[in-house]
């Protein structure tokens, strides 16, 4: 779907969110009324049987499916490295996303392993946004119309979208957002990253903090936050969602940062996310608080934190699985088995 933005585009796309369609819940009553019937116990599937059911629901049918799952990794550059908050410099990214082409990353095996499409979104790369310790990272119309890019992940008609990022420096950025929300002390919501010393996440504290205060105004308006200490990557994914929910296809979201994205649209409306679940636990510490100001458990917990969307990707398995034994397992009447 595409978003056709007006002279006031961040009224658009929260007038967009408003009337968000919501669950099926006559499909799940249908799921439930076949799970009944299926040779097992009632609930011996336990997790499995309600992912059964949050599919369904979202996917608005009582026969889930996972035949066309998509990750989608969007990539971005951000100024505030030049602030010294990553081991790494921003050139990585690009070489990063090279990888992510030629098949060499842990994302491309997991896909592959697993049979799910892989797409890669360069988001100007090469126009880091400016450094948020001293500047807004947009303008309202850019910020939206990278909103309204991200909507693309979900063309070719997928049924499960997997979102994930690639970007030096965008853990500062998650964590700036998630001050900003949340409140508290700085160093609350910063993690080492991709390897930052004791020394190192204490200075990345202090750039978040400055950051937030610089920013302050928003009054916690979501596409406020976004704007003004967010990333292209965040916004793209927060479209990416927006799309999503439109056209009935739930959501894995994966760890750290891509959470930060889900934390924009709650902080607009707690339901805006109801369509997502998260899809691993980050071993980015800070994760765990973000999830519960979301009130979301994530599906799987392998103190991963890596990012490129492999948390979600191995949750998208989990969601294939719980489909495939909904609507492949036989009912006692079809297997001749007797019932209690």
């Amino acid at each position: 779907m595409s978003l056709s933005l007006s002279a006031m585009p961040f009224e658009d796309i929260r007038s967009l969110i408003k009337d968000f369609p919501s669950i099926d819940n006559e499909a799940i009553s249908k799921i439930r009324e076949r799970d009944a019937q299926l040779t097992k116990p009632p609930k011996a599937l336990g997790q499995l049987e309600e992912l059964a059911e949050w599919l369904g629901g979202w996917q608005k049918t009582a026969t889930p499916k996972v035949q066309r799952p998509q990750v989608a990794i969007f990539a971005a550059n951000h100024g505030v490295v030049d602030q010294g908050v990553a081991p790494f410099p921003q050139s990585v990214t690009a070489q990063m996303v090279a990888n992510f082409t030629n098949g060499g990353a842990a994302i491309n095996q997991i896909c592959k392993s697993n049979n799910l499409a892989l797409k890669v979104f360069d988001l100007a790369l090469e126009l880091p946004t400016p450094d948020i310790m001293l500047e807004d990272a947009f303008n309202e119309k850019d910020c939206a119309a990278t909103i309204a890019f991200g909507m693309e992940a979900i063309s070719g008609g997928i049924d499960l979208l997997c979102i994930g990022e690639m970007g030096i420096g965008n853990t500062t950025i998650a964590a700036s957002i998630y001050h900003a929300l949340y409140g508290g002390d700085s160093s609350e919501w910063v993690g080492p990253g991709t390897g930052l010393d004791d020394k190192g996440v204490a200075h990345k504290a202090t750039v978040v903090k400055k950051a937030v205060e610089r920013a302050s105004g928003h009054n916690g308006d979501g596409l406020e936050v976004l704007r003004r200490l967010g990333g292209r990557e965040i916004a793209a994914m927060v479209g990416a969602i927006i799309a999503a929910r439109m056209e009935n296809i739930p959501v894995v979201v994966d760890g750290y940062v891509a959470t930060s994205a889900a934390s924009i649209l709650h902080a607009i409306s707690p339901s805006a996310i109801d369509h997502c679940i998260i899809g691993h636990a980050s071993g980015e510490k800070p994760h765990a608080k973000v999830l519960t100001h979301l009130n979301k458990t994530a599906l799987l917990d392998f103190n991963m934190k890596l990012g490129e969307g492999t948390g979600a990707a191995l949750a998208a398995v989990m969601l294939r699985t719980a489909a495939d034994i909904h609507t492949g397992m036989a009912t006692f009447a079809e297997a001749g088995v007797s019932d209690k």
